[in-house]
């Protein structure tokens, strides 16, 4: 079962139905319309510079259109019903769009003719496009069943809730990769011969067999989000069973024909707000780098000026998925600041150079992650990225915190607006608070709030 297969196979079904529909549609366009523009035959008007152009742009438009609705995000375990209802949307919107782009630009001899060409592109587009996706879908779900394209599924538990689980999953035609301890001391209620270790030993299972998912289903719910952030290394969809003593209730559940589960490691946000964020992050950071350029070369020479030591501080910090990653910053401080060990800053800290106290103010130290927003390590908006030293500390009291390793960290944040920086850890545990009501309420319209704050707050000199 391949992805980029699949996604390939849906791509490549949209093209050629938009270009059918587009030329089908530019041939009743002729009856109705051309035909009255001096066109002598429907030869000439398709080979037409306006038409061909139509008929090489059209179809990718559309494509466009559908990355943004979010439609290739997940290209296996669609719903048929959910398909239609979105292709039905999506069309919709780009025949509106198309419509007034182009068909407006039409002469007809009556008012109502523009009628007749909105519905005969409207059904053309939606048909061709949704028989073909069906299709494919429908392909898709058979070679589940027949477990010719099974998802396999690691378990971590080994007890009778792992048992059932496995049990339901199978039955819907998941391939059941194994189970694995929680504890040394863990009851066993499946095959011995199914057990491959404890959860210490995870790393060389993930390399020696195939997992495409790992559900957690052990005994103790109060042990789930202990085993959260060691399982986000390997880059797989992680779930959880629901149950109404789970400690993960806020989370999304995701329900497989009766099984609850919950996927921790995706949260609410549209497919669609996700792909429309993930390029307004590029071209804003691009454009952002590119004009900014000027200032950077002044912030620059005032570093060097004040102090001593290297223009950029970068460091260690973990990021999506847990994955660690190198943040860029204007330094602000003198070199040597932590030689004692990692240290919060706080109010007057006398590490901080003059220039340093400015940049901080007006937040300027912070201009270098649009390269990390570039790169794609971080977004624009999202929980701030920590260091592993005090993420080891902040779980100990809030164990929820590896839930926002499911989101790229941002260059400003929920947190940072509401609540600002933080000196202790008791400190960083209640900014957390308000990282977790965004991480629960992500869209594009919170993400346009909190640059709105971001951008009042810098201008006014009072810092985040």
């Amino acid at each position: 079962m391949n992805r980029n297969a699949q996604i390939t196979k849906y791509l490549v079904a949209d093209f050629l139905s938009a270009s059918i529909a587009w030329l089908l549609f530019n041939i009743i366009r002729y009856g109705e319309v051309a035909i009255h523009e001096g066109f002598t035959s429907l030869e000439s008007f398709l080979l037409s510079g306006q038409v061909l152009k139509g008929q090489l742009l059209v179809p990718f438009l559309w494509l466009i259109l559908y990355y943004f609705s979010g439609y290739y995000n997940k290209p296996f375990g669609k719903s048929r019903l959910v398909e239609f209802f979105s292709t039905w949307l999506t069309v919709i919107i780009g025949t509106v769009f198309i419509f007034f782009a182009i068909v407006l630009n039409d002469l007809p001899d009556s008012f109502e003719i523009y009628y007749e060409l909105f519905f005969s592109l409207l059904l053309l587009q939606f048909f061709l496009t949704y028989i073909p996706r069906l299709i494919i879908t429908q392909q898709g779900i058979t070679n589940i069943k027949r477990r010719k394209w099974s998802r396999h599924i690691l378990l971590i538990g080994t007890g009778m809730k792992a048992k059932k689980t496995a049990e339901g999953l199978y039955n819907l035609g998941y391939t059941i990769a194994g189970f694995v301890k929680d504890t040394d001391d863990a009851d066993i209620a499946v095959g011995g011969e199914l057990v491959l270790g404890s959860v210490d030993a995870l790393p060389g299972i993930m390399v020696s067999i195939r997992v495409d998912e790992l559900v957690i289903a052990v005994e103790k719910p109060e042990s789930e989000l202990t085993l959260l952030y060691s399982l986000y290394r390997y880059k797989r969809p992680i779930k959880v069973l629901a149950d109404g003593s789970n400690m993960l209730a806020k989370v999304n559940l995701k329900t497989i024909q009766g099984i609850p589960l919950i996927d921790v490691s995706d949260n609410n946000f549209s497919s669609s707000g996700k792909n429309i964020k993930w390029f307004s992050d590029k071209l804003f950071s691009l454009l952002s780098l590119i004009l900014l350029s000027p200032f950077f070369l002044y912030i620059a020479l005032r570093v060097k000026k004040d102090s001593k030591g290297p223009l950029f501080f970068k460091q260690e910090r973990i990021g999506y998925m847990g994955k660690p990653f190198m943040i860029y910053k204007f330094r602000t401080m003198y070199t040597n600041a932590e030689e004692n060990g990692p240290l919060l800053s706080v109010e007057n800290d006398p590490r901080i150079t003059p220039f340093g106290i400015i940049m901080r103010k007006y937040r300027l130290d912070e201009l270098p992650q649009f390269w990390n927003v570039l790169k794609g390590d971080m977004s624009l908006v999202g929980p701030r990225p920590e260091r592993k030293y005090y993420i080891d500390r902040i779980v100990k009291k809030a164990p929820y915190y590896y839930l926002l390793h499911n989101v790229r960290p941002g260059i400003t944040s929920l947190g940072m607006v509401k609540y600002g920086y933080a000196a202790d850890i008791d400190q960083m545990i209640e900014r957390l608070k308000y990282d977790m009501v965004y991480y629960e309420n992500m869209s594009l319209e919170l993400d346009l709030m909190i640059l709105v704050y971001t951008v009042r707050t810098v201008l006014t000199g009072k810092g985040i």
